[in-house]
């Protein structure tokens, strides 16, 4: 089955935080993979955690966007992705889960693989397809995700 979203990028497009929030750790800097089967968003659910977040992580120190997802998605699911395959869709901001009001800024990327069978790597405990039907799972970002995606046409049932 296609693990792909197929996605037209004219500019990479950012939102912005309806009341931004000041932290002394500064803005967490994340990065995402939006991988969409049958309508459904691949998500993943970290070990002691109790929501679902988009496939992806913060950055090691000298890592590239690009490189920080690749890594990420091996770690997170298994999936190998070439850098150069990947392209970036938009920027989410908003405030991190469980992370005491830390501002997030999560760059999502499209491309990779035509097919993969992601697995639940070490860290995480749960990789599902999930939709609209599922917000209540999810984390805050991740809904504004899926609204991002429905107002770019791409449907998420």
């Amino acid at each position: 089955m296609a693990c792909h979203l197929l996605f037209s990028v004219g500019r990479v497009s950012t939102d912005t935080l309806e009341n931004p929030v000041d932290h002394p750790a500064g803005p967490l800097d994340s990065v995402a993979w939006l991988c969409v089967r049958d309508g459904r968003l691949l998500s993943v659910r970290t070990r002691g955690r109790d929501v679902f977040y988009l496939p992806g992580g913060k950055y090691e120190p000298g890592e590239t966007a690009a490189e920080a997802l690749v890594r990420e998605l091996a770690e997170e699911v298994g999936v190998e992705v070439a850098p150069g395959s990947l392209t970036e869709a938009f920027t989410i901001h908003d405030v991190a889960h469980g992370q005491d009001g830390r501002p997030l800024r999560m760059r999502c990327f499209t491309g990779g693989p035509e097919d993969c069978e992601p697995v639940p790597g070490r860290e995480i405990a749960e990789v599902a397809w999930l939709g609209r039907a599922d917000l209540d799972r999810c984390a805050p970002a991740y809904r504004k995700v899926l609204a991002r995606l429905a107002a770019d046409g791409i449907v998420v049932r």
